[in-house]
């Protein structure tokens, strides 16, 4: 049978130091972050833009394939 003590040592090696750990980790990130500059900011959301814009394509592509293979098999 284990003490209460022990079981209470357990409980903080488990789940109390990791999220202390955690926190600590957390609050260092978000210290290290900075917001970006004009051009920064400009390139990432060109890329993000250049990423849609082919996903959109390759959308429609797959919908311009799919419908008339969907026409032969379905037989409309």
């Amino acid at each position: 049978m284990s003490s209460p003590a022990g079981e209470k040592e357990g409980i903080n090696e488990v789940l109390v130091e990791p999220l202390k750990q955690f926190a600590k980790d957390s609050i260092h990130l978000v210290k290290k972050c900075t917001k970006p500059d004009r051009k920064e900011f400009t390139a990432i959301a060109k890329a993000t833009g250049v990423g849609f814009l082919i996903m959109g394509f390759i959308g429609f592509f797959v919908k311009l394939i799919h419908i008339p293979i969907n026409n032969i098999l379905v037989g409309n």
